[in-house]
């Protein structure tokens, strides 16, 4: 009782400053006639109608300043009105500080009768490069703002493309309107009530914190269980390895003694030694009585990954599997098609996965080679979404490998068909991210890169890439190699030609983003767009050499060399080379590098979890489709193996993301 006492006046405080703001008027006078009732101590009330009339003086002059132009009045306010922890920390209030300095940089041009003051305008764009080098350096990796860093140094920045929507009348009204939001919105939030304060504070913090121990827990378990299962294996073969040293120290004693080694038990140390698989074939054909032979063994077993330690999958029943993916229902098939997937994703790189694939294609899996009315590929129009995502997984899958595009592209409906779910799927769902992997992995073979450029993908792609704060970092970067690679054929760069000054905004705002794994390929899109005489002019018109030698003062040392190439390619004369044009009439011979990589994404965030008694899985695959001992073993056609070529230089070669982070860590 004594605790509730000695912060009594404070608590009641608390309520009736709360009361006051939610403006329960009858309630706070029930409930200060009651605290003076019974001689409860309650400081006295700051006022409602005080502080709003005090709030709406402050927001009256601070759009008047906005409106006359008066740059240092403003922001003398700003300062003393808005929170520090707002101006500094929230991404809303940092924005529009920097629409606020580019509206006060540019008032004088927009509002003068004639030639503004020159020794005036001098001074505010001085103060906004001031801000552009302090405060306003924290927003250069932003695609948003990033041409705006380049307007200090533009001398008639109302006629320049980049810069001609700032001088309309619409963009001032836009940005006043937003600025009386904010300022609305913010004034009145400084004078939250404490109780209301503590209350959000408290239950969000809790709860986050919550989430993310038990998150935190789960990760630790799975690590734990998979670090726990080496351990005990290392443990086993670290005691296996003792006791047999110790028995060949004595061997090795007893043969200094005249004792002769026996084949027998020379034979029982080397077993001892092997792994399980192979304990068998060691026993029963290997010639001990020849020299060399446990030697050889040894070092077999000891060689990392030998294909004969890694046993190849049970064969399936493919007739069942297609019939329950044609007609299952929708949780079956989705369970079926990840099943499928996983097989193909974790299987060991090499023979184990190699046939995995070749069963599936001979088997026909995804009826590539069907003309049947109803058929596996087109669960991609499936209307569930989960069995569409699935199907988008597995084809993504397929085409992490080079047999697997090849199969894939055997079907000429396949990629018309991807190209629709690409544009009918929900903004950056997993299923337009799986989709968008395939297809940019597609872009490795010429004639489904010259498909795509008919189909108009490139226009699709510049699109989505106009606004990337909503893209994820696949979606992003997958949409941004895909472009590249087709801004690598002649087709694609006059493709590009038609939509010039919008090409080059987009690739000019990726520069700066803050995700970098997408650069080599904004700088590969960029040189390859380049080399078209009229994209030149169109990027020298907006200013591109000035945005890049922006990056040169930032960059690291192999982006400033791409850059140096770029700009050479920019301010180059010569003609588009008529010989380019041949390279869209050598797809005959559609060689493929040998780009084989399975990214994790593959497997990322799996939204169906099998309930209790559900089969998943190898399980799932081997308990009802288990077919008879099909494997034929085929060998893998050769690729071409690539050129790798200099990190200082744009790519000039079609990529995948997955495969460049392998090549170039």
């Amino acid at each position: 009782m004594g605790d509730v006492l000695a912060y009594e006046a404070e608590l009641l405080g608390l309520v009736r400053e709360y009361l006051d703001f939610a403006e329960f008027e009858e309630t706070v006078k029930i409930f200060v006639k009651e605290c003076k009732a019974k001689g409860k101590p309650l400081p006295k009330s700051t006022g409602v109608s005080l502080r709003d009339s005090k709030t709406l003086t402050v927001q009256e002059d601070l759009l008047t300043a906005f409106e006359n132009g008066e740059q240092k009045v403003f922001f003398c306010l700003w300062k003393e009105h808005i929170p520090s922890s707002v101006r500094d920390s929230e991404p809303v209030a940092q924005k529009l500080e920097f629409y606020l300095h580019i509206h006060f940089a540019t008032y004088l041009l927009k509002h003068s009768v004639g030639k503004p003051d020159k020794a005036e305008l001098e001074e505010r764009i001085s103060h906004f490069k001031t801000y552009l080098e302090t405060k306003g350096a924290a927003l250069s990796q932003t695609t948003e703002f990033l041409p705006f860093y380049a307007l200090p140094f533009v001398p008639n920045p109302m006629v320049h493309p980049s810069f001609k929507e700032l001088f309309q009348d619409s963009w001032t009204l836009d940005l006043r309107t937003r600025l009386e939001k904010f300022l609305s919105l913010t004034l009145k939030a400084s004078q939250t009530p404490r109780l209301l304060t503590l209350f959000k504070e408290n239950g969000q913090c809790n709860k986050e914190i919550l989430q993310q121990l038990h998150q935190q827990l789960v990760e630790s378990e799975h690590r734990t269980m998979t670090y726990l299962k080496r351990f005990n294996k290392m443990q086993a073969d670290y005691h296996n390895l003792i006791g047999v040293t110790a028995e060949l120290v004595d061997s090795l004693e007893a043969t200094v003694n005249g004792k002769m080694i026996t084949p027998e038990y020379l034979q029982s140390v080397c077993v001892r030694l092997f792994s399980n698989q192979m304990r068998q074939s060691v026993a029963h054909s290997i010639d001990f009585t020849r020299p060399g032979t446990a030697s050889t063994m040894l070092r077999a077993s000891l060689a990392p990954a030998k294909m004969q330690d890694v046993p190849l999958l049970p064969s399936l029943d493919y007739e069942k599997l297609k019939k329950d993916l044609i007609m299952g229902n929708d949780r079956l098939k989705a369970f079926l098609l990840q099943a499928l997937r996983w097989r193909l994703t974790t299987s060991y790189p090499g023979e184990q996965r190699d046939t995995v694939l070749q069963a599936y294609i001979s088997n026909d899996l995804l009826d590539c080679h069907s003309n049947c009315q109803r058929n596996v590929f087109k669960l991609l129009h499936s209307k569930s979404e989960v069995v569409r995502q699935y199907m988008a997984r597995l084809i993504n899958a397929f085409a992490s490998l080079a047999e697997g595009r090849l199969y894939l592209s055997q079907n000429p409906k396949l990629l018309r068909v991807l190209e629709e779910r690409l544009k009918a799927e929900d903004k950056d769902s997993l299923t337009r991210e799986n989709v968008l992997g395939a297809l940019q992995k597609f872009s490795l073979r010429r004639a489904l890169q010259s498909a795509m450029i008919r189909d108009g993908l490139i226009f699709w792609l510049v699109d989505v890439l106009t606004d990337t704060d909503c893209l994820s970092d696949y979606t992003l970067e997958y949409s941004v190699a895909l472009l590249m690679n087709l801004c690598l054929r002649s087709a694609g760069k006059k493709m590009c030609a038609k939509i010039a000054s919008r090409v080059l905004k987009v690739l000019s705002d990726l520069l700066g983003h803050e995700n970098h794994e997408i650069q080599p390929y904004v700088n590969g899109a960029l040189y390859s767009i380049l080399a078209i005489p009229s994209v030149r002019e169109e990027a020298r018109a907006m200013g591109m050499e000035e945005i890049l030698r922006c990056f040169i003062k930032e960059g690291n040392a192999e982006m400033i060399r791409q850059i140096e190439f770029i700009i050479k390619q920019l301010n180059s004369e010569e003609p588009l080379n008529d010989s380019i044009v041949s390279d869209d009439e050598e797809e005959e011979e559609d060689e493929e590098e040998d780009h084989d990589t399975m990214e994790a994404d593959l497997d990322k965030d799996e939204v169906l979890q099998p309930q209790l008694g559900e089969l998943a899985g190898e399980k799932l695959l081997t308990t009802e489709y288990l077919g008879i001992m099909t494997h034929t073993p085929k060998n893998k056609k050769k690729m071409f193996p690539g050129v790798q070529q200099s990190i200082d230089e744009p790519l000039q070669r079609p990529v995948t993301p997955s495969f460049h982070r392998t090549v170039y860590p």
